[in-house]
C-alpha cells in the first residue's frame, strides 16, 4: 500500500468510498452514522468531497493503483471547539471494506501524525460517530484519548485528541 497526496481528480474516488462504507453500514442495521442514502446522492456530501479533493489536506491510500482509503487534514470542524493549541484536524477518514483488516485506516493515521509532527504542531484531533463503540475504540487503539462531545442534530459526537 502507498499513500499519496490526493487532489481534485481525486474527489470521485473519494465519494465511491464513502457510498461502499454507506452500504455496508446499511446492510447491518447501522445507519446512525451516515444514514441510508450514498454520499454520492447527496448535495453537500459531494460538494464536501470536492472541497476536501482541492484543499490541500487529502491523502490517498492505495493498493495495487485501486484507491482503498482517504483521509482529509485540515481544521476542526465549527462544530467542535477550538484546542486551545496549534493542531490539525482529521475531518474525514474512510476505508474500502473490500479491505478491510489491511489496517488501512491505521496508516492512514500515521501519515497523518507524521505530517503534524513534522510541520511542528503539537495536536492532532479527530471525531467520529459516538453511538458505536467499535469504532470509539479503534481510535483509542490508534492512541487518540477522549478530549470532548458534540451533538449535531441530534448526531453524538465523539472529540478525541493525541498529543505528537
Amino acid at each position: 500500500m502507498t499513500i499519496r497526496e490526493g487532489g481534485p481528480a481525486d474527489a470521485a474516488a473519494v465519494l465511491a468510498l464513502f457510498d461502499e462504507a454507506v452500504e455496508w453500514l446499511v446492510e447491518r442495521g447501522q445507519t446512525g452514522q451516515w444514514g441510508s442514502e450514498p454520499f454520492s446522492a447527496i448535495e453537500a456530501r459531494v460538494a464536501a468531497a470536492t472541497e476536501w479533493a482541492a484543499g490541500g489536506g487529502l491523502r490517498i491510500a492505495e493498493h495495487d493503483g485501486a484507491v482503498v482509503g482517504a483521509l482529509v487534514l485540515g481544521s476542526h470542524p465549527e462544530w467542535v471547539a477550538p484546542a486551545s493549541e496549534p493542531e490539525r484536524y482529521i475531518q474525514a477518514l474512510v476505508s474500502s471494506r473490500a479491505h478491510a483488516g489491511q489496517d488501512i485506516g491505521g496508516a492512514l493515521v500515521r501519515r497523518a501524525i507524521e505530517e503534524t509532527r513534522a510541520a511542528g504542531i503539537g495536536l492532532l484531533r479527530v471525531d467520529c460517530w459516538a453511538g458505536a463503540p467499535p469504532l470509539v475504540a479503534w481510535y483509542e487503539r490508534q492512541g487518540f484519548a477522549r478530549s470532548g462531545t458534540f451533538e449535531v442534530r441530534g448526531w453524538p459526537g465523539q472529540v478525541f485528541s493525541l498529543g505528537v
